[in-house]
């Protein structure tokens, strides 16, 4: 039994069973079809119809009202005190391991988003934009944990993050390659004062460390954290790789080109199995995972990455 999962006049979340969040989503016809379902589907992850009005609509409807309401309650403020401020884009962070959907999700509430009334201008990032570079990371004897906590210019991310919040234009973020496994030399993404942005990456829920006076998390309005069993992810994570070899992997441009030519798929399967142990799991369980009870929305997957339960923070 988890922390979250604790006993119930303790715990800071609203058990929600699939069941009972699914006829949340009843009352709306699909906003999607099935050949946009299949090209937001990320490589190894389950998506269909079916998951997409059961769990997700709700969810973006969940999001939607959240980000109208803090809207209204910032302009009512703005009044209250006789100012006249733009207005504040409503970011909504996405946490979680390696290979538990993130990045599907993500885009997924980005357009199930947009469909709401009132938010058009919906954008997304991930976080990998801000790890350093791989020279930097090699000098600084970090290559081996690229993901975790330190492997990101968390002043870099923090500022970004503030410069939206604030609602500033035309803010920049770097580019990253996953296919370079590297971060693009001058290549920048731009984000133009958005209605929401959701923010994506592994360690966004970690409260400030010592010494640090804001965290991350702090310029969140909401924050999900997918959540799985760790053997459930290492499969994902080993099926997802296991597809890349054969793929991915096989173009010369490929950080991980050198696992096709110089090893057979068992022993590179070997080599993942290691990567997942020694890297992904420690990050998991050392830094990801304790930051779970600090979500507003946990979303619990079982098999095949189906959703089976739903914790929602109380108000």
């Amino acid at each position: 039994m988890t922390a979250i999962q604790g006993a119930q006049s303790l715990s800071p979340f609203i058990e929600i069973s699939r069941e009972d969040w699914a006829e949340l989503g009843m009352t709306t016809s699909p906003p999607l079809s099935e050949e946009e379902v299949e090209n937001l589907r990320g490589l190894g992850d389950f998506l269909d119809l079916k998951e997409v009005t059961e769990v997700y609509l709700p969810v973006s409807q969940l999001l939607s009202l959240y980000a109208t309401n803090v809207q209204g309650l910032h302009e009512s403020t703005s009044e209250f005190f006789g100012s006249n401020h733009a207005r504040t884009p409503f970011i909504i962070g996405v946490a979680g391991s390696v290979a538990v959907g993130k990045s599907t999700i993500s885009r997924l509430l980005r357009l199930l988003m947009k469909r709401w009334a009132g938010i058009p201008n919906v954008e997304l990032i991930t976080t990998d934009g801000f790890l350093y570079s791989n020279a930097e990371l090699e000098r600084r004897g970090l290559m081996d944990k690229k993901g975790f906590p330190e492997s990101y210019d968390k002043k870099a991310l923090l500022q970004f993050v503030s410069d939206i919040k604030s609602g500033k234009q035309n803010v920049t973020a770097p580019v990253y390659s996953h296919l370079a496994y590297d971060i693009v030399p001058g290549e920048y993404v731009t984000v133009t004062t958005p209605d929401v942005l959701i923010v994506e990456g592994l360690t966004m829920l970690q409260p400030p460390s010592i010494g640090q006076e804001v965290a991350l998390s702090d310029f969140f309005d909401f924050t999900i954290y997918i959540d799985a069993d760790p053997k459930n992810i290492e499969k994902w994570y080993l099926s997802r790789f296991s597809q890349l070899w054969s793929t991915a992997f096989t173009d010369p441009r490929s950080y991980f080109h050198a696992l096709t030519t110089e090893l057979n798929e068992e022993q590179a399967m070997d080599r993942a199995q290691g990567f997942w142990r020694d890297i992904n799991l420690v990050n998991l369980k050392e830094n990801i995972e304790p930051t779970k009870s600090r979500a507003t929305l946990v979303m619990q997957k079982g098999d095949e990455h189906r959703v089976d339960q739903v914790l929602l923070r109380k108000i």
